[in-house]
């Protein structure tokens, strides 16, 4: 007989779904099975697959321990480069400030992401060690495009990841970007549509009207800079879609300076010649935290801010001035 104990990062959690993490190789039926015959027990009880476990509790696997560590998937951290910068840091959370270029995450092995950089940046502090940690894993709690530069918000723990995703889930965390556009937008506004995704192309379109597999997008957006060819925009994303800023200021005539897929072609060749602008001029700058409750309240209220890169702050001081 094999036992382990749960700890803070496995509480509050089903069992069975804990069982999958800590035993990716096994099947759901296999662990149903084991449960259902009294193969793996909890506090020494028969349990059922939906229930919650507690900080403390003990689970028996009356198997060989050859077997679970053929089901067991040992994690292994690579060293990698970290290229993003620190907004933001307590003993739940980080708040990462991502480069553009740099994807938030892959399912892929070979490509550096924010979450590998998360993972090997806590290793190396000594906050996170994989061998002491049964299924926890460092985590983001949202993303970012790859071209797209600005916060996101990491996990430190389980309780901050389920907290912040809760948060989330239920528009409680207030997001805001800053770009640049085409054209001179008159006024500051609410932009409200439906957004329905194009597999072949991986470009979404917006639309007035519901149809099916369309989703409902709503965009604020208020004037933060102005002269007669280029308008300096913050986005309050209510509804948090793919492509979602990008799509509706397009659809309203006012594309991203550089945005290749949704942007004007004469514009952006204007940037990319004057200021190598490759990509989006669209920066995740600010995000105000709230709907915490237990031991992250104290993170209600706090305004997070990031700054943007060299490049961008050129370009705003060449459109605009200082």
């Amino acid at each position: 007989m094999n036992e382990i104990t749960i700890n803070t990062n496995e509480k509050n959690q089903r069992i069975d779904r804990f069982l999958k993490k800590y035993m990716p190789e096994a099947s759901k039926g296999f662990i149903y099975k084991m449960l259902r015959k009294k193969r793996i027990k909890l506090n020494n009880k028969r349990a059922k697959p939906n229930i919650n476990l507690k900080e403390g509790d003990k689970i028996q696997f009356y198997m060989s321990t050859e077997t679970i560590n053929k089901f067991k998937e040992y994690k292994k951290v690579e060293d990698v480069v970290i290229r993003f910068k620190v907004t933001y840091e307590d003993e739940n959370i980080i708040i990462i400030n991502k480069p553009k270029g740099l994807l938030s995450h892959s399912a892929g092995n070979n490509e550096n992401t924010v979450v590998k950089q998360l993972i090997s940046y806590l290793h190396k502090r000594g906050e996170y060690d994989p061998e002491k940690e049964k299924t926890f894993i460092p985590a983001i709690c949202n993303r970012l495009d790859k071209n797209t530069s600005g916060i996101i918000i990491g996990a430190k723990n389980n309780l901050a990841l389920q907290s912040i995703n809760e948060s989330i889930r239920n528009g409680n965390i207030d997001k805001y970007y800053k770009c640049i556009v085409k054209g001179k937008v008159a006024t500051d506004k609410e932009l409200k549509g439906y957004l329905i995704k194009e597999p072949k192309t991986n470009k979404v379109d917006i639309l007035g009207h519901e149809i099916k597999g369309s989703k409902k997008i709503h965009t604020k957006i208020k004037i933060l800079n102005e002269n007669k060819n280029f308008t300096m925009l913050e986005i309050e994303l209510l509804t948090g879609r793919t492509h979602q800023i990008r799509a509706h200021l397009a659809s309203i005539g006012h594309p991203i300076i550089g945005d290749l897929k949704y942007g004007d072609k004469k514009v952006n060749k204007y940037f990319l010649g004057k200021y190598k602008l490759e990509n989006q001029f669209l920066h995740a700058y600010k995000i105000v935290l709230n709907g915490l409750d237990g031991k992250l309240d104290y993170l209600n209220n706090k305004k997070i801010v990031a700054p943007m890169d060299t490049k961008a702050n050129i370009i705003k001081e060449e459109l605009f001035g200082k």
